[in-house]
């Protein structure tokens, strides 16, 4: 099992929550992202202690191939990594943007598309995010409404809560609104078209660049009646949140301890603890100790995991089926 060094990003969005929920000391300031683990080109993940501190994640990969992925996913991804899980706090809203799908990715720039979801770890009071169209709108409307600053108009704008799940399909027009603080599971690319900023600008009085046009061809206009992930929220049970081609993700809010059976997933999985503490075991005895904010790989050469929580533990779990 590994932890990594979670990789600190400050957009001018950013908030000052992360290193307080991580209980990290940095001197980093207005923290909008944590890459709790990443095999995106320049910011790939660096294990944080044990044998292998300071061995990158894609190094374990090259070493451990099948044995870290899974043997399916290390013949469909072979050393990169497929999930790009992060922790996200937003103090101002964050562009309105949109991911190609794989095929439109590829087409365009050799790369993965993004299909992601989001689970809200914490909310201040008026906290919102936006997901979808509230009705059929086609190509000309939308660039319009960029034109005329009137996009959040057609927008399903969402009041959010803790446990609140949002699963974004590529292709679905979105925005983290302020006050969101999110857990993100996510493909590994790093391809966003920006559509909208609220006409912000940069530390240098710049406006940032817009992919208005590029969006127009990736987005879904298709119209959902609900957009929020719905399910019922029960202790001491595994309680599947989002089951998709990129990721399966599973919520386990724990006051007695747990055994995770691995041994027929054929996957990794990565452990993020969203709240409380605990130790997992794996079935070769290796123990590690778990907190808030932390993430934990663990290969797919473990055939089962026990978790025992200190008082109380809230896990999301990821894996590739």
């Amino acid at each position: 099992m590994y932890k990594f060094i979670p990789i600190l990003k400050s957009p001018l969005w950013g908030g000052e929550k992360i290193a307080t929920y991580k209980q990290i000391a940095t001197d980093r300031r207005q923290i909008g992202e944590s890459w709790e683990l990443s095999g995106v080109e320049g910011d790939v993940s660096v294990v944080a202690e044990g044998p292998d501190a300071g061995k990158t994640l894609t190094e374990l990969l090259a070493r451990d191939k099948e044995r870290l992925l899974g043997s399916r996913n290390y013949e469909r991804f072979g050393t990169e990594f497929p999930l790009l899980i992060k922790f996200i706090d937003a103090r101002e809203d964050l562009s309105i943007q949109v991911h190609p799908d794989d095929r439109l990715a590829w087409e365009r720039h050799r790369s993965k598309g993004k299909t992601e979801m989001w689970y809200v770890v914490a909310a201040d009071e008026g906290a919102h995010l936006r997901s979808g169209f509230t009705r059929q709108v086609t190509p000309a409307e939308y660039e319009k409404s960029v034109a005329d600053d009137t996009i959040t108009d057609l927008l399903t704008d969402h009041e959010v809560r803790p446990g609140d799940v949002f699963f974004l399909p590529a292709g679905r027009i979105h925005s983290i609104g302020a006050g969101s603080f999110i857990a993100e599971i996510q493909q590994t690319s790093n391809i966003t078209y920006r559509i909208y900023d609220f006409n912000r600008r940069d530390a240098n009085g710049n406006l940032r660049e817009l992919h208005t046009e590029q969006a127009k061809g990736a987005i879904d206009y298709s119209v959902e009646a609900d957009y929020r992930t719905r399910y019922e929220a029960v202790k001491d049970r595994p309680v599947e949140l989002v089951a998709c081609p990129y990721f399966t993700t599973t919520l386990y809010d724990l006051t007695r301890p747990c055994e995770i059976d691995l041994a027929a997933t054929d996957s990794f999985l990565v452990v993020m603890c969203i709240e409380g503490s605990g130790t997992l075991t794996d079935d070769q005895g290796s123990a590690m100790p778990l907190r808030q904010g932390e993430t934990v790989l663990v290969p797919a050469s473990a055939k089962s995991l026990a978790v025992s929580p200190q008082s109380g533990i809230k896990l999301l779990t990821s894996r590739i089926d």
